[in-house]
């Protein structure tokens, strides 16, 4: 019996040391976005989730000719393009996503836009990081 215990409080002890990491997902778009947006902007998600790369990527460039300020449809793009191994361009949808939402943790702190900035403030270790540096 205290075998049993033992192993069960062992396997817990595991469990609980391994690192939680957070899965990188698309964001949807915030309060007071028009609902045409809103509804473009969460199609794209549901491809997104579908790891259907190349509709996911159209439905998120409409969004964003829909309403060129809205960040989350630009990071979304930006992680969309990523999937699909287009670095310059998702680079580019990372940058135009933080200078539009300057108090976003989610986009400020994704590993993915911290990797394309040079900056030494930047490189510090984010709560959504794979590994730890």
């Amino acid at each position: 019996m205290r075998r049993v215990i033992g192993a069960i409080a062992m396997l817990i002890v595991v469990g609980c040391a391994g690192r939680h990491h957070p899965e990188v997902r698309p964001l949807l778009a915030p309060a007071g976005t028009i609902a045409v947006v809103s509804q473009q902007l969460e199609q794209g998600n549901q491809l997104f989730a579908r790891q259907d790369w190349v509709g996911a990527r159209q439905v998120y460039l409409a969004t964003i000719q829909a309403d060129q300020t809205l960040a989350e449809a630009h990071y979304n793009l930006a992680l969309t393009l990523e999937r699909l191994g287009e670095k310059a361009e998702a680079k580019k949808h990372y940058v135009a996503a933080a200078n539009l939402a300057p108090g976003n943790k989610v986009i400020w702190d994704a590993p993915p836009l911290r990797k394309y900035d040079g900056e030494a403030a930047l490189d510090k270790q984010s709560w959504m990081d794979a590994h730890p540096k």
